[in-house]
């Protein structure tokens, strides 16, 4: 089944490219492979999930706003492929979460991305993966994704 037939069968539709809030751009191509800039749980131009992990965000709210990040980070991707389905893999998936002091739960966290790519393109969304925690993320994040894809052309 395609990428895009997928989509549609878990109900969910690629988001607008989220506009960069700096000097950057979304995503960038060089040869077959397309790197994202770092993305963050935006929807509507608002963040969803802002605060420490452990703290002002729960688990559950984090492993949504992981989600959200992926599906961000997979629109920007599928705009320069030429579509989700001229995307041929998931290569590797960055995840930085802004935890409380203690928090160490950073790779359930990023599962809510690994777990989504996984539902979209089967064995070619399993990928190599970095969960870290950080002391802070842009505009108070308490999320950011940053994703690489193998183009089929």
């Amino acid at each position: 089944m395609k990428p895009s037939e997928q989509l549609a069968d878990l109900s969910l539709t690629l988001p607008a490219v989220t506009k960069p809030v700096g000097s950057y751009i979304p995503a960038i191509r060089t040869g077959n492979l397309i790197h994202t800039s770092g993305q963050i749980p935006v929807r509507d131009g608002k963040i969803t999930c802002s605060g420490k992990v452990g703290q002002d965000v729960t688990l559950e709210q984090a492993i949504g706003a992981a989600r959200l990040s992926a599906m961000n980070g997979l629109a920007a991707a599928a705009e320069l492929a030429g579509g989700i389905d001229n995307i041929a893999r998931i290569v590797r998936v960055a995840v930085y979460v802004s935890g409380a002091p203690g928090f160490t739960d950073q790779p359930k966290v990023a599962n809510g991305a690994s777990d989504l790519f996984a539902d979209i393109f089967g064995e070619a969304g399993r990928h190599v993966r970095a969960a870290v925690g950080v002391a802070e993320l842009p505009l108070n994040a308490a999320v950011e994704l940053e994703l690489t894809v193998e183009t089929k052309n």
